[in-house]
């Protein structure tokens, strides 16, 4: 059976197939909140000069098996620029799918029809789970680079909710949850649930948009609402997937006003603790615990299945719900050069950098200096393609 392929400018125009895409992305299990239209229609209107957006559609007899909203821009590589293609998304996007329902026999004629519509020296895919359904497309999209390369960038806690948690926790952790609650009993703070509206949307990212203002985030502009770009992107995306009941947050106030928060995405059971900030004056209470077993219990009464961590750093993550976890689930980034002129230089300095590197991490490696920890390849890695 043959594949149409065709391209659109635009998730937002009028041609664009948007209840096709929504059976599409239904179909797919691994799909996730950030495959949601809402968010990456947000993420189109917050391109910035320079970036260009091309949606690739794939059909099979008049049915949409194929959606890949792909971001071309010149990002730097030291002195140089070279022209790079993200999934839309990046770098606010904590996990995507690949909105593939497709076999692997027509992952070439797909890459043939990016390179052609969007030349690139870098095809990047970032925070991608593990899937098996697109290991095939992964492999065959290898053996057509000139240099591959799948890295570890993420490892997410994970907590499968169940019945042990409605007895408290053991060890440690209980203590400091105890220690927790008293601190916010004395101050007489309160811990509200909320799902979010079309009505309390908008009054509700203003608090918690201020309390990140007032964190560390925002004094280091890092936060999910720094900068006009950024605070544009999730007012709409957050908007509209309150529209659709996805928005929860669990609070944590004071004589009304919002003084620590955990935000989170639901999507089939699952909630993504996507965002979590609070006013440096109360950082003594610790809140954070409070507020993730709040998750929990909300999620026993819902029969929600999974609180999961959304993304960590791959080092020394100091997320609470490690404290929690029944498992863990693996996001990688993916990187395919191209055989461009720019692209095999790109993929050369990536090979140089590898053989390079045990070097300078045995230099770096010495009294007072910590050497930075390797990228991390697949366990399934890719023969002859991954690291090359």
């Amino acid at each position: 059976m043959s594949l149409s392929l065709r391209w659109c400018a635009s998730l937002r125009s009028h041609d664009f197939p948007a209840g096709d895409y929504e059976a599409l992305r239904k179909r797919l299990p691994a799909s996730t909140p950030f495959n949601h239209l809402g968010w990456l229609r947000a993420a189109e209107a917050a391109l910035l000069p320079g970036q260009q957006l091309q949606v690739l559609l794939g059909y099979q007899d008049q049915r949409l098996c194929l959606c890949l909203p792909l971001l071309r821009s010149r990002e730097p590589f030291g002195p140089l620029f070279a022209p790079v293609v993200r999934h839309l998304g990046h770098p606010l996007s904590d996990r995507i799918a690949l909105l593939i329902d497709l076999p692997a026999l027509y992952a070439d004629q797909v890459l043939q029809a990016i390179r052609k519509q969007l030349p690139h020296a870098l095809l990047q895919l970032s925070e991608v789970p593990d899937n098996p359904e697109v290991d095939g497309w992964l492999r065959q999209w290898a053996a057509a680079s000139s240099t591959w390369q799948q890295r570890l960038s993420c490892r997410v806690p994970v907590h499968r909710i169940n019945e042990g948690d409605r007895q408290e926790i053991g060890g440690d952790p209980r203590y400091k949850l105890r220690r927790a609650r008293k601190r916010i009993k004395a101050c007489g703070a309160q811990v509200r649930r909320v799902i979010a509206s079309p009505d309390n949307i908008g009054e509700l990212l203003d608090a918690i948009s201020a309390v990140e203002a007032a964190s560390w985030k925002g004094d280091d502009e890092v936060g999910v609402f720094s900068g006009a770009q950024r605070r544009q992107w999730m007012y709409q995306a957050l908007t509209a997937l309150a529209d659709e009941g996805l928005v929860c947050l669990v609070l944590l106030e004071l004589d009304g006003r919002c003084i620590s928060y955990r935000l989170g995405l639901l999507e089939r059971g699952r909630v993504y603790d996507y965002n979590l900030a609070f006013i440096p004056e109360y950082r003594d209470l610790g809140s954070g615990r409070v507020l993730l077993e709040e998750w929990i219990h909300w999620g026993l009464e819902q029969d929600w299945l999974w609180i999961d961590a959304s993304r960590v750093s791959l080092d020394n993550s100091s997320h609470q719900l490690h404290e929690r976890q029944t498992g863990q689930l693996e996001q990688w980034r993916l990187s395919s050069y191209s055989w461009r002129p720019d692209g095999l230089l790109l993929g050369l300095a990536q090979r140089a950098w590898q053989w390079f590197k045990p070097y300078w991490r045995k230099r770096a490696n010495t009294p007072g200096t910590v050497a930075a920890t390797p990228p991390q390849e697949h366990p399934d890695a890719l023969p002859g393609h991954s690291q090359r």
